[in-house]
C-alpha cells in the first residue's frame, strides 16, 4: 500500500535515468523533481499535523496552507527552471510536475488516502 501511496515520487525518481540518457533538459528535471519531492514531504507533514489537531480552525488552516503552499512552490519551480536554464528546462519541469500530479491524484482516489483521514472526532454527533 505504501508503494501506491508514493507512486508519484517513484515515478519522479524512476524517470531520472531516461532524462539523462535521452539528453533531455537535466536542470529542468532536477528543479521539478526537487520541488515535487519537497512539497510532497511538506504536505505529508502538514496533513499529519492537521490530523492531530483538535481544533477545526487549526485543522482547516493547516490544510489550506498545505494546498496553497504546494501550488505556489510548484509554480515557482517551473518559473525558476525557465529562467535559470532555458525554455526547454521550464517545459521539462512543467511536464514532470504535471505527470507527477496526475499520478498523485489517481492514486489518492485508489488508496482513498484523504488528507484528514483518521482525524479526531469533533465531539459533535454525526449527521450521516
Amino acid at each position: 500500500m505504501i508503494l501506491f501511496r508514493y507512486l508519484d515520487v517513484c515515478l519522479v525518481l524512476a524517470t531520472a535515468p531516461f532524462v539523462l540518457i535521452g539528453g533531455m533538459p537535466a536542470l529542468g528535471y532536477a528543479i521539478g523533481a526537487a520541488a515535487w519531492i519537497l512539497t510532497r514531504g511538506g504536505t505529508v507533514l502538514l496533513h499529519a499535523r492537521a490530523r492531530a489537531a483538535h481544533d477545526a480552525k487549526i485543522r482547516a488552516g493547516l490544510m489550506v496552507a498545505a494546498l496553497l503552499g504546494r501550488v505556489w512552490l510548484v509554480a515557482l519551480a517551473v518559473v525558476l527552471a525557465r529562467y535559470a536554464g532555458s525554455r526547454d528546462d521550464g517545459i521539462m519541469a512543467a511536464a514532470l510536475l504535471l505527470a507527477a500530479f496526475t499520478v498523485y491524484l489517481a492514486m489518492s482516489f485508489v488508496t482513498r488516502d484523504g488528507p484528514i483521514a483518521g482525524a479526531p472526532a469533533s465531539g459533535r454527533p454525526s449527521t450521516s
